[in-house]
């Protein structure tokens, strides 16, 4: 039995479609945690979420291209990857783990990123941001939900209301 399929072949050209389709597929070269610590709830970002929230930011919010971009719980640095990817003026990541800030600077150097880092517990009442003069335009994190220690997803969103113009 053959099943007919229409093709339409006038169908408008979507450029935003093309554009997140690319975005979501050079994002696929990120390399994640081998061994996630589940204390710190690295769940990884992956490349479909990562290109769909990044590019909303940008194309709905303008929150990304020519931005100062704030990475909070960077992890592997997948989502400010796409933030450059997307046109940000500048990054900085902000982890409390060595090992995942270490994994970031790897990729940024395979995808041929300049990016800054900043070890730091977000969680703790001071952290490093009066390196900062000025508020970072937009935030962007997945952050830990709080399963093993409990309101820090909290924390990390106040935390970025404080500091920035958008999260």
């Amino acid at each position: 039995m053959f099943t007919l399929h229409q093709i339409r072949i006038n169908e408008p050209f979507n450029r935003d479609e093309m554009k997140l389709k690319e975005l979501e597929s050079q994002l696929q070269d990120c390399a994640a945690f081998e061994n996630p610590k589940i204390k710190l709830e690295q769940y990884p970002t992956t490349a479909h979420l990562a290109a769909r929230m990044l590019f909303t930011a940008d194309s709905v919010y303008n929150d990304i291209q020519d931005k100062s971009i704030g990475d909070f719980g960077c992890g592997c640095g997948i989502l400010s990857i796409a933030a450059n990817i997307l046109g940000a003026g500048y990054c900085v990541g902000f982890d409390i783990d060595p090992e995942a800030i270490e994994i970031a600077r790897q990729n940024c150097e395979d995808f041929e990123i300049d990016m800054d880092f900043v070890l730091t517990d977000l969680g703790a009442e001071e952290s490093n941001f009066d390196m900062f003069p000025e508020r970072l335009d937009t935030i962007v994190m997945n952050p830990p939900f709080g399963t093993k220690n409990k309101g820090i997803d909290m924390v990390f969103l106040k935390k970025a209301i404080n500091v920035s113009h958008s999260v």
